[in-house]
């Protein structure tokens, strides 16, 4: 799928560099073993061990490349929310109409939590109550992210009485629980959700 491409693309490039050529060749395996063991088992669960391990590294390695374990998390969730966050970009890049951008992103939003990742497992699965030392930094990564539904809710035609506040709320809370009950080849697609759930608020009358 070709915004999933370029979501991968992007976050890859995106990724942290640390110096050195051995430490750097291993961030990304770290990283990915790191989510692989949060969205399986949860954040409290993973041990360090079990992250490190399949890189060749020892436990006690892991704190040459992040401060605590709570970093570890804090920079897969931001890798999680970057993949999903080009994806929307990408989607919506060569759109104008405002209904069409807003359903655009919903479905490049749907497809990235419901494509059974790593990364987007820990976005979905992984609550800022559960690492209370990195809560702040897992809130300000969601909380930049859904300014762009933010932004393209505030440029829908809608009626002025109309919470816009509400809508955006009420919108992505239902994209993200989605993940609860949606299973792979029963009923709709990801896609046709996604774009019935936006035709739902266009079809309300609030235009």
């Amino acid at each position: 799928m070709r915004s999933a491409a370029v979501a991968t693309s992007a976050a890859e490039r995106q990724r942290p560099a640390l110096p050195g050529k051995r430490a750097s060749s291993r961030l990304p395996r770290l990283l990915d073993e790191a989510a692989r063991a949060f969205a399986q088992r949860g954040f409290a669960a993973a041990s360090v061990r079990e992250i490190v391990e399949p890189v060749g590294m020892l436990p006690g390695s892991l704190y040459c490349h992040f401060a605590t374990k709570e970093a570890l998390l804090a920079a897969v969730y931001k890798e999680g929310v970057e993949r999903i966050g080009a994806a929307v970009d990408a989607a919506i890049a060569p759109l104008d109409d405002p209904w069409q951008r807003l359903e655009a992103a919903c479905v490049a939003h749907l497809v990235s939590l419901l494509d059974q990742t790593d990364y987007s497992q820990v976005v979905i699965r992984v609550r800022p109550s559960d690492a209370p030392a990195a809560a702040a930094e897992l809130i300000a990564l969601r909380d930049s992210y859904e300014k762009r539904f933010a932004r393209l809710v505030a440029a829908l035609p809608l009626a002025r009485p109309t919470d816009r506040t509400m809508l955006r709320l009420m919108l992505v809370g239902a994209l993200n629980w989605s993940q609860t009950w949606y299973r792979a080849g029963r009923g709709a697609t990801p896609e046709k959700i996604a774009r019935r759930f936006v035709g739902v608020l266009k079809a309300s009358g609030a235009a």
